[in-house]
């Protein structure tokens, strides 16, 4: 007795008299359509393992970057004299506070922002110079060290507004001024914009009095930009020259430079769980150390003896920085 076709392979042999035929694979309501995706991977994991790659090559490369041997203006409106000293003494940052790679990414985005928002500026009409003829940044540098003589206190600016619109919007132009610009969050942008850049970033607006004190920019307002990294939203405001504020900050800087350690120096706070150390990087060590003898003696400032007065410079107001432009 002849078995019985397959009504599949029937229809095939009549109209392909002569094919030969082994296997039919079974009709898809049989079984289930095969499925090649691999078994026991995450779909994100290739791309959490390529981050982690990348991540471990930028947090390698950062530690291999020689550190500063001078205290940076940009810091000196950090309220701690002793975390500021950890920094300039080179101290060693708690276990698992060294930048992460995605920290460091943000840190390159602002510097990257930076570029872009000069571009803006000129596009506008403003003659912005960001580098000195000798293709380095403005900067100026105090407080040479006895043995090396180099400045132990020292300072770059982002550029100097030399020429522009007489005025933006309502408000008149005064040239030249320090230019400063931050990329930030979308938080700080918010609050940069609602409070303004000196309560909502002291540390930036110390930095700002602070180069317009040394480069001689204080009779002009100094115009500060912060990119919202979020959102694209640019805020813009004028700061005035505080002579208190660079006094002030100025006198940190002198009281870390001629500490002999860290130690040396009070810290912020009278308990460890106040919140300005939660995110300090040397708050394990700065809290395990001993207290310190005695308040550190406040020293003469490095310019003008009357905080409420204005802050003498090297040079005279606006000529400092043209003077460190022919360098």
């Amino acid at each position: 007795m002849q078995a019985k076709q397959d009504p599949v392979v029937a229809a095939v042999l009549e109209l392909f008299p002569g094919a030969y035929i082994t296997e039919i694979i079974p009709h898809a309501e049989e079984t289930a359509p095969m499925d090649f995706t691999p078994t026991n991977v995450s779909p994100t994991s290739f791309s959490d393992a390529f981050q982690a790659l990348l991540d471990e090559a930028h947090q390698i490369h950062n530690m291999e970057q020689e550190p500063r041997d001078y205290l940076g203006g940009s810091r000196l409106g950090v309220e701690c004299d002793r975390a500021l000293a950890y920094e300039y003494f080179q101290v060693a940052k708690d276990p698992d506070r060294n930048f992460k790679g995605k920290i460091l990414r943000i840190f390159d985005m602002g510097h990257d922002g930076e570029d872009r928002m000069a571009e803006y500026i000129r596009r506008a009409g403003f003659t912005l110079l960001t580098h000195r003829s000798d293709g380095q940044q403005f900067g100026f540098g105090v407080a040479p060290d006895p043995v090396t003589g180099k400045s132990r206190i020292a300072g770059h600016i982002d550029g100097i507004l030399t020429d522009g619109p007489e005025y933006v919007g309502c408000t008149k132009m005064t040239y030249p001024c320090l230019w400063e610009n931050k990329g930030l969050n979308d938080k700080g942008s918010k609050g940069c914009v609602k409070k303004g850049v000196k309560e909502e970033k002291p540390i930036y607006y110390a930095q700002m009095q602070i180069y317009m004190a040394y480069l001689g920019l204080g009779d002009n307002p100094g115009l500060f930009t912060a990119l919202n990294r979020n959102t694209g939203d640019i805020h813009s405001e004028l700061v005035p020259f505080d002579a208190q504020a660079a006094q002030q900050a100025s006198d940190r800087g002198v009281r870390v430079i001629r500490a002999d350690s860290p130690e040396d120096l009070p810290r912020i706070a009278r308990e460890s769980t106040d919140f300005r150390c939660k995110f300090c990087d040397y708050a394990a060590r700065c809290w395990g150390a001993a207290e310190p003898q005695a308040a550190a003696p406040v020293p003469a400032p490095l310019f003008g003896a009357q905080p409420a007065a204005p802050v003498t410079a090297p040079a005279a107001p606006g000529t400092n920085w043209l003077k460190n432009a022919n360098s």
